[in-house]
Order: structure tokens, then C-alpha cells, then sequence
């Protein structure tokens, strides 16, 4: 039995995020282990690299699994295609070691937040971005976005009250891009917790509005409360882009 290694793109807005739920059949992991039993003849447990909430995109998702097959790696490729929703396609299959886990394995992953800051609505783009529609101080939001960089205890930033864990994760960079009425915000770190991104984007952007200063983000990793972050930004504007590994 191989242990084969997938990468995954989707459009998140329909699904009841990445993971597996007794209440709902509609998630990306469920839809792909639907199609690899059909092709396997046996239950295909997938692992994924980590859980995509609700609502929230992927260009870069990776999974791996165990089947018994005589499949090429294009044609394991080429069959998930053929029955997946169009709007989860798989790029790439391909062997690798036996131990090799997806989430495990992962040395850190690479988000992005896309914010419209135009009154005028991004028709064609308002599953993939947050219509905020007003003007952000960019200049501050990096400033901000200085004390988030480094090891930090995130529990601040975090939508679960406890962690059986250690809520202590590394974040390497935040790059902040304004091009014309769109606001890029690409953060790296290795790993991430619960809504993480979501509630930085949020606290980010209230220092975008001036409704607080830069240097409350150092109360909120001090206290590690909740309460004291910012909102968190609504699923549709990120997007996992990439999950790195040790060659």
C-alpha cells in the first residue's frame, strides 16, 4: 500500500469547511474520500494539512492517503477530477515515503487576506474578498503587524477560550500590499490557530481605521485575552496558498 501525496485547490464559499463533520457531508475531505473508497473499493481516510473553515479558500492544500492501486499518479489524478464538484480540483499526485503525514510533516503555510477598501462592489470577486469599502492607513497596519512577527503565545488572537496545546506559533512575515482599491495581507508563520488569521486581519484593519494604536497588539500577546484583539474578518477573503515541508 502506497502513501500518496495531493495537492488541492478549492473555492471554499459552498462548503462546510475542510474537515469531516457528523453533521454534514459537505466538506472537502468528505467529498474526496467519497470519490477514493469508489475508486479503492475500500474506505480512504485523507489527511489534510490543516482544517479551512467554512467559507474559507484553498490554492494550495495538501492531503495525503494509503491505497492499494496499479493507478499511475495521473491517472489517480485524473479519476478524483473526473468526480469532484467543479470547484475543488486536485493539481498534482505523487508517491512518497510511508511516514510522511500532511499535517505532521508541515513546517509552516502561507495565508492570504484580500480587502477591498472601494465603495464600489467587486462583483465578480465577492466570494474571494472582504467588501470592507473604506480607506485603510496601510502604513499603520504594517507598523502594527511588527509586533505580531516572531514567537509569540497567540491565544490572544485565537476563537477557542482553551487550548489542551500550547498556543505558542512562530510567524516569519506579514506582507501588506495596497494595489489600487485592493489590500494584499500574505502571512507566514508555522502554524496557525483557530481563526488566527482571521482575528489578525480584523485587529489589523481596526488599526487601518485608527480605532486603536499599533501597540495594543503587544497587550493582546501579554494578556493573551480574546476580548482585547480585534474582530474577526469575515471567511471569504482568505486563502491558504502554500504549505511547506522539509525536502
Amino acid at each position: 500500500m502506497k502513501n500518496y501525496k495531493i495537492v488541492i485547490q478549492y473555492d471554499g464559499t459552498r462548503y462546510d469547511g475542510w474537515q469531516k463533520q457528523g453533521n454534514t457531508k459537505n466538506t472537502i475531505q468528505g467529498k474526496l474520500e467519497d470519490i477514493l473508497q469508489k475508486m479503492a473499493g475500500i474506505p480512504v481516510e485523507v489527511h489534510g494539512s490543516g482544517r479551512t473553515d467554512a467559507g474559507v479558500h484553498s490554492k494550495g492544500q495538501v492531503a495525503n492517503f494509503h491505497i492499494d492501486t496499479k493507478m499511475s499518479c495521473e491517472e489517480i489524478r485524473d479519476y478524483i477530477n473526473e468526480y469532484l464538484p467543479k470547484d475543488i480540483g486536485v493539481l498534482s499526485v505523487e508517491v512518497v515515503h510511508d511516514r510522511f503525514h500532511s499535517r505532521l510533516n508541515a513546517i509552516g503555510k502561507t495565508y492570504e487576506y484580500r480587502i477591498v477598501t472601494s465603495k464600489i462592489p467587486h462583483v465578480f470577486e465577492k466570494n474571494y474578498v472582504y467588501q470592507y469599502g473604506k480607506k485603510l492607513d496601510v502604513q499603520a497596519m504594517r507598523q502594527a503587524a511588527i509586533y505580531l512577527v516572531g514567537e509569540h503565545d497567540f491565544l490572544g488572537f485565537c476563537s477557542l477560550k482553551k487550548m489542551k496545546k500550547s498556543s505558542v506559533r512562530t510567524i516569519t512575515s506579514i506582507e501588506i500590499e495596497e494595489i489600487e482599491d485592493e489590500i494584499n495581507i500574505k502571512i507566514t508563520g508555522n502554524g496557525f490557530l483557530y481563526n488566527m488569521v482571521r482575528i489578525i486581519v480584523g485587529t489589523l484593519i481596526e488599526v487601518g481605521i485608527g480605532d486603536r494604536k499599533s501597540e495594543e497588539i503587544e497587550e493582546v500577546l501579554t494578556k493573551r485575552d480574546r476580548q482585547l484583539a480585534g474582530f474577526t474578518a469575515p471567511s471569504s477573503g482568505l486563502s491558504l496558498l502554500k504549505v511547506y515541508y522539509n525536502s
